[in-house]
């Protein structure tokens, strides 16, 4: 018998700026905890270090607010990228996959939630209601594929568009 699929979700973004806490507020929501094969992380934002994590998983799942995605939240495919830039700030998941390849030899497939958001201009510690709602989406598609352990369930999200690897830029 195989071993299950073992996935790492890492919700990034910052609740202090509304709808851009949309990824933490997915990570947080999940009740999966305790589940083998399974780890779930929240953060302001991608580092280099989320590298090391991903090498141990199987598929990766950056769940982030999006300005301008389609309702309630879109799966796209991410292929990993080696033209890492030196900077004090975050890195995004393809540099996230392309790390855990190049540092550790490893080929998790990386999927990108973006859930759609609306407020982003101003500062507290709340989601909108459209963003609430697309939140509630989101969790409930994300609960099942981790529940069954379907990553092909995320496959068949993506639209033709987003079907394909891409670096995300």
């Amino acid at each position: 018998m195989s071993s299950p699929v073992r996935f790492l979700v890492i919700g990034y973004g910052n609740p202090g700026r509304l709808d851009d806490g949309l990824g933490p507020a997915l990570a947080e929501s999940l009740d999966l905890a305790g589940s083998p094969g399974l780890t779930i992380d929240a953060d302001y934002q991608l580092t280099v270090e989320d590298a090391a994590a991903a090498a141990e998983h199987d598929v990766v799942v950056f769940a982030d607010a999006s300005l301008s995605g389609p309702e309630p939240f879109f799966v796209e495919r991410v292929k990993g990228r080696s033209d890492l830039g030196f900077t004090s700030h975050g890195v995004d998941p393809a540099a996230v996959i392309g790390l855990a390849r190049d540092l550790f030899g490893a080929e998790p497939r990386g999927y990108i939630i973006g859930i759609r958001g609306y407020e982003f201009d101003a500062f507290g510690e709340r989601l909108s209601e459209q963003a609430r709602a697309n939140l509630e989406a989101a969790r409930e598609f994300l609960t099942g594929v981790l529940a069954r352990r379907d990553a092909a369930a995320l496959d068949r999200r993506c639209g033709p568009e987003r079907r394909a690897d891409r670096a995300a830029s």
